[in-house]
């Protein structure tokens, strides 16, 4: 029996399938929670400036001491257990000696904790907690859609049809992979470049700027590309399951298509950000906002895939025009 949407549990799905599906939602589930709760904590860090009387700013300042602690027991589940399978299978891309998309994810994830912790104990510098959360649920998101919509399809009667969206994803998320790979280990090594000049020309921005760039380097719009229009593909198969093999190729093709505009898409816009933040232009939390962006608009140009009306091109073997 074939589920009404990738959201239903299939009734033939077996006890492994149905605890991964589980354990999966929990991890976003937690994701989602803590990210909204420490992006409420951030705000007395966005709200300090120095026009605050001093008696309010010093009340300011021990509000913001607390929430970032706060904030630090809240993410700290998120970094061990939520993204456990990015960690997971960045070791294992390690161990054989591969650079896939979860290595610079797992790197980004600890550019942006390891300082933040540090600033949380010192009680000096900026904190990125929210940002840490905000990049694991995200991701996490695509990857929950991209596994509800191969359990519910992949034993269904249209199966092999959606084998053919999973053969495409596949393909495509090689490639997406080894860009990522690339454009993550030159940010990197940018990050770096840029603090040491930095601390040459004003010590104060050496670290604003690293963290910023490494910030950036996190690939989350990137790792959303392929899994979010493949998703998308799974649904519009899921509304029309007899489809006609021109218009599932058609399907394929407008899916690849999708796939490839969120690559890049979200290439050109870190390619952008990048001159303003080397330039101290883009501060670290700018720099979260900017990937957020980014990931909202890779997942809003999959959808338009799924909401596109299919039935009336059915006939012909190809899409409507959008």
């Amino acid at each position: 029996m074939r589920a009404k949407s990738i959201f239903a549990v299939p009734a033939g799905l077996s006890d492994v399938d149905r605890q991964q599906r589980r354990h999966a939602l929990v991890r976003l589930s937690l994701a989602w929670l803590a990210m909204m709760q420490v992006m409420m904590f951030a705000w007395p860090g966005y709200l300090r400036h120095d026009g605050i009387p001093t008696d309010a700013l010093e009340t300011l300042d021990w509000a913001i001491v607390l929430m970032n602690w706060a904030s630090f027991a809240l993410t700290v589940p998120v970094v061990l257990y939520s993204a456990w399978p990015i960690w997971r299978h960045a070791g294992d891309n390690l161990r054989h000696g591969r650079a896939g998309m979860d290595v610079p994810v797992a790197l980004g994830i600890v550019a942006a904790f390891i300082p933040s912790v540090h600033a949380t104990y010192t009680g000096h510098g900026e904190v990125y907690f929210d940002s840490v959360t905000m990049f694991v649920a995200f991701l996490l998101t695509a990857r929950y859609l991209e596994l509800c919509a191969r359990q519910s399809y992949g034993g269904s009667a249209g199966g092999l049809r959606h084998s053919r969206v999973e053969a495409r994803r596949l393909s495509l998320g090689a490639s997406a992979d080894r860009l990522a790979s690339r454009f993550v280990m030159i940010q990197v090594l940018l990050a770096l470049a840029a603090a040491a000049a930095w601390a040459y020309i004003d010590p104060a921005h050496s670290i604003p700027v690293m963290v910023a760039l490494l910030v950036m380097s996190c690939p989350c719009a990137m790792s959303m590309a392929v899994p979010t229009a493949m998703a998308s593909a799974h649904a519009a198969l899921a509304a029309h399951p007899s489809m006609p093999d021109a218009a599932l190729q058609a399907l394929l093709d407008e899916a690849g298509r999708k796939a490839r505009q969120n690559l890049h898409g979200s290439l050109v816009w870190h390619l952008l950000m990048t001159p303003l933040a080397l330039v101290g232009w883009v501060t670290p939390w700018l720099a979260a906002i900017t990937m957020l962006l980014s990931s909202l608009a890779v997942a809003w140009n999959s959808w338009r895939l799924s909401r596109r009306d299919w039935s009336g091109a059915l006939a012909a073997g190809a899409p409507e025009s959008a």
